[in-house]
Formats: structure tokens, sequence, C-alpha cells
């Protein structure tokens, strides 16, 4: 089938709340493709998921490039050599740039967090793209209630942490109390990014860590008093009324591959 199927995603009626019936549906039916949801995508090849993108959250090429696991030199080599095949993180292995533990490791990471993410509520219908792979290729395949499963613990974690999810998407800045307070090395880090500019995910992508790790750290900081979120300021009224603008998804991975490399490219 190469039609889009498209679903309205709605809450469940058991005990366990269900994150998305037509992804369980998906699941079901052993389905290969791209689910696409407001917050991101998840690939599934018959029917469990390979891999999952959000732009909420550092990509595995950032990763494993910021960590030290692999050089920048050896990831573009990947993506010239294997990207068009979508057989990067094979390559990856077989070249190796990357032993091949290292890379699930890091691979399962990148698909937990931007699953996360990709899973969050939503009113919007959901797209299924049927027969589309991601380019990063096979690396281990997760079953979909595992990775409902984690969704559903992360979010549990990060409420009994601190149950205001006020500064998980808006910018951020250290409090009064943060500036000079004591904290361990790696949540001084995150302070220090927190200008009032960037963003949960910004600092992510700059620390090269996993969003959902950051945003632990900065409910413990938010829950103490040290950082908070930067609220938005009201519309002005000649705004006009009622817009809203939708984010793009991009449903052909290899346009998704395109804009990584000319981002590399405009950076360089």
């Amino acid at each position: 089938m190469s039609a889009i199927a498209a679903g309205l995603d709605a809450p469940g009626t058991g005990r366990a709340p269900v994150l998305s019936p037509m992804l369980q549906r998906l699941a079901a039916e052993r389905a290969t493709g791209a689910l696409m949801r407001d917050h991101g995508t998840l690939y599934l090849a018959d029917g469990r998921v390979v891999h999952a993108e959000s732009p909420a959250t550092p990509g595995i090429d950032v990763l494993l490039t910021t960590g030290g696991t692999l050089r920048h030199e050896g990831w573009w080599d990947a993506v010239t050599q294997a990207g068009a095949r979508r057989r990067v993180g094979r390559y990856l292995v077989d070249s190796g740039h990357v032993p091949g533990g290292a890379l699930e490791l890091c691979h399962l990471g990148a698909l937990y967090d931007a699953a996360f993410f990709a899973l969050a509520p939503t009113g919007t219908p959901a797209r299924f793209r049927y027969g589309v792979a991601h380019w990063i290729g096979p690396v281990r395949p997760v079953p979909v209630a595992a990775v409902e499963r984690e969704t559903l613990r992360r979010r549990e974690f990060l409420d009994r942490i601190w149950p205001d999810p006020a500064c998980d998407g808006a910018p951020l800045r250290t409090t009064a109390y943060g500036s000079d307070a004591p904290a361990p090395a790696r949540q001084r880090r995150v302070l220090e990014l927190a200008d009032g500019v960037r963003t949960a995910s910004d600092i992510a992508r700059e620390l090269g860590r996993s969003a959902f790790h950051v945003l632990v750290d900065l409910r413990r900081l938010a829950a103490a008093g040290l950082v908070e979120a930067v609220r938005a300021q009201p519309l002005p009224a000649a705004s006009t009324p009622g817009r809203i603008t939708l984010p793009e998804v991009t449903a052909d991975p290899d346009v998704a591959l395109l804009r990584r490399l000319r981002d590399a490219l405009e950076a360089l």
C-alpha cells in the first residue's frame, strides 16, 4: 500500500492510558512505514519501532559525535556512502567507525528520547505513510508496547520530580537564587545555558545530551527555585485572531537528510 492513512488519537478507556490507538493498530497489522505526529515521527518495520525523530531532541548524529563516540568526518562518510541505500547504521559498524554495541545503545537512546516527544498528547490527526524507511537503516527494532511503557514511565517520573511542565517547552532563565547556588556539575552546565532565550531542546542540542535527561535536570532545578520559564508575552491586538501555524512534518526521509546536510554546510 502507498496511500497515507489518517486517524485521530484518542485517550484510552482502561487503567493505563493509550498513547496512540493508531500506533497500536499499526503494530497489530505489522505495518511498515512512518507515523507522523505533531511533535515527531515514528518509523515502523513489520509493526515494530525501528527509529524515531523529533524536532525537540538531538538526532543520533549529534549524540554520537558530541559524545566523542564518532568523529564528524566518520558520520558524513557514512551518510555519503550509505544514506541513499538507507544503511547508515550498518555502514558505521562495518567500516569500523562505531562498535556495534555503542551504536545500539546510542540508537536506543535517540529512539526513546524522540518517541517521548512524538507521543505527546495531540488533538490533530496522525498520518501514516506506508513503505517509508529511515536512512539510518535497521539497528535494533523495539516493540510498540515497550516504547509506550517507557514513554508513560518518563511522564510519571517527571511529574514526581516537579508537576509543573512550564519549563519543558518555554525559554528558560536562571533565577536570582540560581546564579550562585551550589549545583552538581551537570546541572550547573544546564543553568549556564538558561539565558532567557534557549529552551530545553536548545540546551540538549548544545550539550549533545538526551532532551529527556535535560528535562529531568530542569524539573529538579525548577523545584529548587533555581530556574524558571519565561512566560510568553500576549500577542499584539492587531494580530490576526484564530490563525494557527502548524509545524511542518516531512514524510520523505531523503528531504530530511538533505536538510541536515544543508544545515551542516551553513554551520561551517
